[in-house]
């Protein structure tokens, strides 16, 4: 038993058809990874001719979960409980040494996890246990094509650097600052590359999968997941040119790849689904494809993992309720007060400004952001109530290694001080809004008893205690106040406490008009408290 416990914790139980009646169930924890491996017919091609799959009750309450061919006459289903208790299955097959397969295991309550990340409040994110969720991701297209030691270095960096949500590719990338050829690929290939005007073409079957690359990018996603990293997997990009042909595969391959990642993926707690990276630079899918494409995921992902789709220069229709967040490139809108809100009023879910230019030194303009301007754009889009994703694209010499690219090691400035700001997130009672988005584009709150007003570029000696009468207490509650230097991650408490005043118009003042010396210097930010009234 206390092996078996062991696997439970690392997400990944193997069980065989049938299970001795003397036996104890298996045990794996709550969103954890049951596993059934069943062997099958291995001729004529089994990425096409064969399908298993399996239904899992409890109750009343079933799944259907797809199955998937992983070579060598192996065939697996892989199940992500979200009940504690007994869980009985059967499986389903064209092919009768795969069907009509039973067992059983047994749930039990998490001790590693919070499960999957949904959607809470419109707005913003939490874990399936009800634990808040704040996504503070960062951006590694490639990283998993790298070499072995190369990925280690970004495991490693990753662990001491604050990000909990990492977007990357799912087939490798041939792009500027990233053209070498990766170990293992999606594809059998067809016979050998051939040599076109000094450059190979590849010859893939595009029936059939190679099992590796996808064995090697699980292993990848649950070393994220011990991590606590959720996974953004960028189903397709454009990022090929021809090179492999992965962005041109057309739609029937299109559409057995997404089965077939979905099959093997879905039961990863950590997985979300992001369906294209710029998908309208994707010049070899018309847009109408997407719709299509997206639905294909949904209806094979049992547990309705987050979905999204990320734009160039035109947004797709994100307020289709195939998406369940925004996933938006736009730099523009987190530079300054009063943007980031504007997309969020309109679509009504989450989103994540996932592409707001990267802090780096590199010649093109999307790559050259301050550390400063990066973690300006985190708070515009805090407060907001929206949410910002890191990039990095910082080179010491031609041919570096870049972060956002390969992975490796991080060498700007901001990411210590985004690690700050998700730590004071996560201290406080809940996501913010903005107090008054009419009025003030500045001042941002959880609820009546806290704040947060972010200063940005502006400075001044002192700052009168104010708020905005809207969803502010009534007069009498008192105040205490933190002075926040997001730069230098200093946290000041203001030794005076402050107490409301009847409305004034439109705001709210200490009733006796009490000010707040603050440093002449950017980047500071006020955490205003409520406290206990003193007892008369």
């Amino acid at each position: 038993m206390k092996h078996l416990l062991l696997f439970a914790l690392v997400f990944e139980i193997t069980t065989s058809f049938a299970q001795p009646k003397n036996l104890v169930p298996v045990q794996v924890e709550r969103w954890g990874r049951y596993e059934i491996t069943l062997k099958g017919p291995s001729e004529g091609n089994p990425f096409t001719d064969q399908w298993v799959k399996a239904e899992f009750q409890q109750g009343a309450r079933r799944f259907s979960v797809n199955g998937f061919y992983d070579g060598d006459g192996v065939y697996k289903i892989r199940f992500m409980p979200d009940a504690t208790g007994e869980w009985t299955y059967t499986t389903k097959s064209n092919h009768k040494a795969l069907r009509g397969k039973t067992g059983a295991f047994v749930c039990t309550a998490s001790g590693a996890g919070h499960g999957p990340v949904i959607v809470a409040g419109t707005w913003h994110f939490k874990y399936a246990d009800g634990t808040r969720y704040y996504p503070f991701g960062t951006t590694l297209y490639a990283w998993t094509h790298q070499g072995e030691q190369l990925q280690e270095q970004t495991l490693q960096t990753l662990a001491a650097s604050g990000f909990n949500k990492v977007r990357m590719c799912v087939f490798p990338k041939y792009y500027t600052y990233v053209e070498e050829e990766p170990a293992l690929y999606p594809f059998e290939q067809s016979g050998v590359p051939m040599q076109t005007g000094g450059q190979a073409k590849w010859n893939w079957d595009l029936t059939r999968f190679n099992p590796a690359f996808f064995r090697h990018l699980e292993k990848r996603i649950d070393d994220l997941a011990k991590l606590g990293i959720e996974a953004d997997l960028i189903l397709f990009h454009p990022y090929d040119k021809g090179h492999w042909g992965f962005d041109s595969l057309g739609e029937a391959a299109d559409t057995r790849y997404l089965q077939y990642i979905t099959a093997r993926l879905s039961s990863f707690h950590n997985v979300w689904w992001s369906m294209a990276n710029e998908f309208d630079f994707i010049k070899s899918k018309p847009r109408a494809v997407w719709d299509a494409y997206t639905k294909t995921v949904i209806d094979n992902d049992p547990y309705g993992h987050l979905c999204s789709i990320h734009n160039g220069s035109v947004y797709y229709d994100l307020w289709k309720p195939l998406f369940t967040h925004a996933s938006v490139q736009n730099g523009s809108a987190v530079a300054d007060f009063g943007r980031a809100i504007l997309l969020k009023n309109a679509l009504f879910k989450p989103v994540i400004y996932d592409e707001v230019c990267y802090e780096g030194n590199i010649t093109q303009r999307w790559g050259r952001l301050s550390g400063e301007e990066m973690v300006h754009a985190f708070w515009q889009g805090i407060i907001a109530g929206t949410y910002v994703t890191h990039g990095e694209t910082i080179e010491s010499h031609p041919g570096d290694t870049l972060f956002w690219a390969k992975g490796g090691k991080l060498r700007g400035t901001s990411p210590p001080r985004i690690a700050f700001l998700r730590k004071i997130m996560e201290e406080g009672p809940g996501p913010l809004e903005l107090a008054d988005m009419w009025k003030d584009e500045q001042t941002a709150q959880a609820d009546t008893n806290y704040y947060i007003i972010y200063f940005g570029k502006q400075m001044q000696h002192d700052w009168v205690f104010n708020l905005p009468k809207k969803n502010a207490p009534a007069a009498g509650a008192r105040f205490r106040v933190d002075i926040i230097d997001t730069w230098n991650r200093s946290i000041s408490p203001v030794k005076d406490s402050f107490e409301l005043a009847q409305p004034d118009g439109y705001r709210v003042f200490d009733k006796q008009l009490k000010k707040i010396q603050l440093p002449l210097r950017p980047w500071l930010a006020l955490r205003i408290i409520r406290v206990e009234n003193k007892k008369q």
